[in-house]
């Protein structure tokens, strides 16, 4: 088996994939070759989505999928693939048809079927979800909803940065699409099928105090798996939604990378 050489980090919602920034950095002192790919259309930097939101509107996760998909068959190896948030449902779909070594969902966003709904994640998400108008639109967080639903184990300074750094609107149509998907017949487009024996090795990592994809989440995801493949899940104590960005990211970024490594197939 050819051991993995190339990382692909897969961002969530209200960022982009400068938010890996660090991760990317440390990944390729290590010698790795690291793609982060935005969404199409996310080739932007922040402030350009902040002044274009329509492009975050038009944006669907068949596209999402399809263009990462695109990227990896390139490559000549299997990537391991790691996602955090709205990513970490990316990933575990990528994984389902077939792509990547091994993958790692960090306070992953739920793929369909899972229906644990913690008040703190209504809270985080109720910018959105409050108007069916939203369905249509790019909706920012503001700083306060900001740190409560993404850096509330974090300093007013540190959250404070990082919103400034990181922050654009979600597209509303795809979290309602996620809210409704258990309530609509048929597959909707965060399915993943549970059973796939062929699927590669999934980690799912949590962060104890994540507010908008708390650890009851990551573990109800896991537990839907009953495919006769490995699927584990570890929980760090302090850790916010925003754990690629908070201080000791460095030991969650090798542990997943080690994780990956050994699991790789």
């Amino acid at each position: 088996m050819t051991t993995p050489d190339t990382i692909v980090l897969v961002h969530g919602f209200w960022v982009t994939p400068r938010s890996w920034e660090q991760w990317i950095t440390h990944y390729e002192a290590k010698g790795f070759r690291v793609i982060a790919p935005g969404y199409p259309g996310f080739e932007v930097e922040v402030e350009a989505l902040r002044e274009n939101p329509q492009i975050i509107t038009d944006v669907t996760v068949p596209a999402i999928i399809s263009k990462i998909e695109g990227i990896i068959r390139e490559l000549d190896h299997p990537p391991i693939i790691m996602g955090h948030s709205a990513g970490g449902a990316f990933t575990q779909i990528l994984l389902d048809h077939g792509f990547g070594a091994a993958g790692v969902a960090l306070n992953s966003a739920p793929t369909e079927g899972v229906r644990v709904v913690p008040l703190s994640q209504v809270k985080s998400t109720f910018p959105v979800l409050k108007s069916p108008a939203n369905r249509h639109r790019a909706v920012g967080l503001s700083f306060e909803e900001w740190k409560y639903a993404f850096t509330n184990t974090f300093t007013e300074e540190e959250s404070r940065a990082r919103y400034e750094r990181y922050h654009i609107p979600a597209n509303g149509g795809i979290l309602w699409g996620s809210v409704l998907a258990n309530f609509q017949p048929g597959h909707q487009d965060t399915w993943v099928d549970y059973h796939n024996d062929n699927r590669a090795p999934l980690l799912f990592i949590s962060g104890s105090e994540d507010h908008i994809m708390p650890p009851a989440i990551q573990r109800s995801n896991a537990k839907h798996y009953k495919s006769n493949t490995v699927t584990e899940i570890k929980e760090y104590e302090g850790y916010a939604h925003l754990l690629p960005a908070q201080k000791g990211w460095e030991e969650i970024a090798d542990h997943a990378l080690d994780w990956a490594l050994s699991h790789a197939r």
